[in-house]
Order: structure tokens, then sequence, then C-alpha cells
């Protein structure tokens, strides 16, 4: 079980969030909401908000333009991940990210399994590298954000978790570029 351990210092990362809707504002973004929350409680920053209409080709040009940023470090968008006919993130996510992160949604629909039972095989969330940010891709109740940031990513955006953790793979993630 990973555990944080108080030799590393806390890094705070800029976190940007993309509700993927074409329903909500963010008057009824009740996921987008606790995902803020949740990214502020755990000491991060959230970078910028946005919600974005079901359109594969704006949402991946959104993730290119954040992926572009320096100051941004991680992505995280809500919603869309299902398989209905306007549901597109993951193909947006597929037209841009460098590396996919498999683990991440094989973990998170383990996790949902526990609580959602076989309705888990509905979510097809999943992670990816873009120009060395963090890109995940949460199905839009907020019970999966919940779970998705409460059991796997507070822990690896925190510097701090033991064994590893994804903030300390982020000077290296453009080896390939020198």
């Amino acid at each position: 079980m990973s555990q944080i351990h108080g030799e590393r210092e806390f890094l705070s990362l800029n976190i940007a969030i993309i509700t993927v809707s074409d329903t909500r504002t963010f008057e009824n973004d009740k996921s987008g909401d606790t995902l803020a929350a949740r990214i502020e409680g755990a000491n991060h920053k959230v970078y910028e908000r946005l919600i974005m209409k079901d359109d594969c080709n704006e949402l991946a040009e959104q993730l290119r333009t954040w992926s572009d940023n320096p100051e941004i470090d991680v992505v995280i968008t809500t919603g869309g991940t299902g398989v209905t006919g306007r549901d597109v993130t993951p193909e947006a996510f597929r037209m841009v990210i460098e590396k996919e992160i498999p683990g991440f949604g094989e973990i998170f629909r383990m996790l949902s399994y526990q609580k959602i039972k076989t309705s888990t095989i509905q979510s097809r969330a999943m992670a990816g590298l873009v120009n060395a940010t963090y890109m995940f891709a949460l199905p839009g109740s907020s019970g999966a954000v919940k779970d998705a940031w409460d059991d796997i990513l507070v822990h690896q955006l925190d510097a701090r978790t033991r064994p590893c953790n994804f903030v300390e793979l982020m000077p290296r993630l453009n080896e390939h570029l020198a």
C-alpha cells in the first residue's frame, strides 16, 4: 500500500479541469465542484476550469493548448467517458496523448467495481501523457470523481507518496527530447 513519508517535500501542482457535458453549467456542475474542492483540499491549485460540450475536436484542441502551457502540470476531465453516442472524451484523448497510462483506468475500474459492481464496465476512464503533462479522463458522476481522486490521484500527485508517484517522474518526462 502506498504511504506518505515525510522525507520528501510536498510540491503543489497546477491542475486544469474540464467538465465535458452538453448540459452542465457552473451552477450545476457537481462533479467539477467536487474535483476542484479535492484538488484545493490537497493543497494543489486549480489553474483553470472549463465546461465544454461533447465535441471531440474541440476537446482535443483544448487538451493540446493546455499541454503546451508549461505552467499546467495536470489536466483532469470529468464526463464523456461512457459508451453513448455523445461520449467522446477517450477519443479526444487518443488524438493527443503520446503515452497512455493504462493502469489508471484498470485500477479505477477495479475500485469502482467494489461500489457499483458490473456497471463500472461502462466507464472508459483513462490517462496519458501529452507534452510532459499528465491527463486523466474521469467519469462525470461526483462519486466517480471522489473514487478517482481519493483512492488514486491524491496519492499519485503527491511527491511524498512511496514507493513511487507521478510527481517524482515529472523532471524526466521529456528525456526523449534531449
